[in-house]
């Protein structure tokens, strides 16, 4: 304790004699700094104990003075320093623990039609989901939409094995083979075969069959409109050429009406209105025999 006090006596000498040569603020901060220390030097006990009025006073001062290193002498500076820091990470972590109101939370009809979307157009990304929102009247940002988007995870390509196993119940092939005869002329047979049960749903034979008698042997394989949902084919000129013009043109309308663009501010070729909450509820369009899909609001 004596030591202590002689130590702080001889600093506070020392200090006396540099006083003319500094500023006034200077000064004063110092001899705030000496007489802070020599009242923790009067406290009981044998070893100066800091109290945390203390450091904080020595946090603010090693802010407000720069010649704060030379003045401690019951403390070291990098023990000062250590104190700073510690009361910063204080700080922020007190911060960080208040619950302040941030942005607004997704509706829950929001976040499934952004699901939905994702999972009926596996082609989407953030950016398409995006757009196709904000013609809806819907504004969100990429991340929301990522965030809320299901995880897909990249499954091995499916084989065709795997195809015709999950389809067997919708799937009907249709072929033709030949019958040469004695008089060497060539028939045509076609052959409708359901693939569920491998039963032969229909045949007709022909001596030149045409695009348009095939078409009515399909009707007649068909009679009550329970056609297939897939149908498997060669490229024969015999089956036509009717469905890929049809495909083809549905796919134009669709790219041209709904299909929006980034490079035209997420907007269609052909200009789309924004649509608000008051026209109705967002349903789900097929386009392309459910390749695609647009979205709109309709009245109930």
């Amino acid at each position: 304790m004596v030591l202590s006090t002689l130590m702080t006596s001889i600093c506070t000498f020392l200090a006396l004699l540099t006083l003319p040569f500094r500023s006034r603020l200077s000064m004063q901060l110092e001899v705030l700094a000496l007489r802070h220390q020599l009242t923790v030097c009067q406290r009981a006990g044998t070893r100066p104990r800091t109290r945390p009025v203390d450091r904080l006073f020595w946090a603010w001062l090693s802010r407000v003075w720069s010649g704060w290193p030379e003045a401690p002498v019951f403390v070291q500076p990098a023990t000062v320093i250590a104190w700073q820091r510690k009361r910063s990470r204080e700080h922020w972590t007190r911060l960080s623990r208040q619950r302040r109101p941030g942005r607004l939370a997704t509706a829950p009809e929001i976040r499934q039609l952004i699901r939905r979307m994702s999972r009926a157009n596996s082609g989407w990304g953030a950016p398409r989901i995006v757009g196709e929102l904000e013609k809806l009247g819907i504004v969100v940002a990429e991340a929301t939409v990522r965030k809320y988007m299901p995880r897909r995870r990249q499954p091995p390509s499916p084989t065709w094995r795997a195809f015709l196993t999950n389809h067997a119940r919708d799937l009907v092939a249709i072929d033709f083979f030949v019958v040469p005869t004695v008089r060497f002329r060539v028939l045509f047979v076609l052959v409708v075969l359901h693939h569920h049960r491998r039963r032969v749903l229909h045949f007709a034979v022909a001596e030149n069959p045409t695009a348009q008698w095939t078409a009515q042997q399909m009707a007649e394989a068909f009679p009550w409109g329970e056609a297939p949902r897939y149908l498997l084919r060669d490229r024969d000129g015999v089956y036509g050429r009717h469905h890929p013009r049809r495909v083809l043109r549905g796919y134009l309308s669709y790219y041209h009406d709904w299909r929006t663009h980034l490079s035209l501010d997420r907007d269609c070729p052909e200009h789309r209105q924004i649509q608000d909450a008051e026209a109705g509820e967002v349903i789900e369009v097929p386009e392309v025999g459910g390749l695609h899909h647009h979205y709109e609001r309709r009245a109930a």
